[in-house]
């Protein structure tokens, strides 16, 4: 059963209405948004990756759905297996920087025990106050589709890592992604409709356009790639599909000025379906259109 199915299966039971349906990635609670990510060893992070940027990684990731809702962080709280000492020192030691950072304090959580060799598996829950931002759904026919920052980054740092050599910068911006926090504080009153890019451009995009029950069309060379992802050779179609972003995606009007960096990348009308176009010339798509679980 893969992530869609499962899902569907789940909406079946009784759900809160401040879950919307599970069609966000976000819910509300007694006026708190709320998200929860869990991370396993070998799928989200590499058994070698350092403790300290898994911690960071696994609070930065749900700070990242707070920021796609335009809101200010409350608390979070962790899910932690124990497993050895030095590990868990070092991963203590991330989460003490990224909790600084980004002025998220720990609520609570709990604690089990690691069974001797088994995979990781870490689950951080984040809650935000006075989010300001429209769900996946809001975007309208007409819309621009823009996205913050560089895509491709995280891709690009994920072979840096399992490589064990490459860009630095590459490789931080897989280990160690930067939350938009601010960026979503600044367009949440503006846009018709956020996100984050975690699964890949191109299968958020969609899942953008068919919440709004629209068609969009993604224009490949117009996705941004920074210098460093370049260099490597990544191509605007690998980038788009990789995954592992955390940049902002956002529909708005056309011919309107976002207040913070982004790169206008689509557009959406009436219909369903995404296409891609390169050169203003249609393109297919690609048998996959990112990550997604159980697929």
């Amino acid at each position: 059963m893969d992530e869609a199915a499962f899902l569907t299966r789940l909406r079946a039971l009784p759900l809160h209405p401040g879950a919307y349906g599970l069609r966000d990635d976000t819910g509300t609670l007694a006026g708190l948004v709320v998200t929860s990510d869990t991370m396993v060893q070998g799928v989200h992070f590499l058994p070698d990756d350092p403790p300290a940027d898994v911690a960071w990684k696994l609070v930065a990731t749900n700070l990242s759905d707070l920021a796609a809702k335009g809101a200010l962080v409350e608390a979070i709280t962790l899910n932690y297996p124990l497993s050895n000492a030095a590990w868990d020192d070092a991963f203590l030691r991330g989460l003490a920087a990224v909790t600084h950072a980004y002025d998220a304090p720990l609520l609570g959580g709990d604690t089990v025990t690691l069974p001797l060799g088994a995979p990781r598996i870490l689950t951080v829950t984040a809650f935000g106050r006075d989010a300001a931002a429209p769900p996946r759904s809001g975007a309208q026919a007409g819309d621009a589709l823009w996205v913050t920052g560089t895509i491709g980054d995280g891709g690009a740092g994920l072979a840096v890592a399992r490589a064990g050599h490459g860009d630095a910068y590459l490789l931080g911006r897989y280990r160690r992604p930067t939350p938009r926090l601010a960026e979503g504080r600044a367009l949440a009153s503006h846009v018709h409709a956020m996100m984050d890019v975690s699964d890949g451009l191109l299968i958020d995009a969609a899942r953008m356009a068919a919440a709004s029950g629209l068609s969009l069309t993604l224009a490949l060379d117009a996705v941004p790639l920074s210098t460093p992802a370049r260099a490597t050779g990544l191509t605007a179609l690998a980038a788009a599909t990789a995954g592992d972003d955390y940049e902002l995606l956002f529909a708005a009007p056309a011919g309107w000025t976002p207040p913070v960096a982004a790169t206008r990348v689509g557009r959406f009308a009436p219909g369903s379906g995404l296409s891609l176009t390169q050169g203003g010339a249609s393109v297919p798509l690609p048998t996959s259109l990112g990550y997604q679980h159980g697929a």
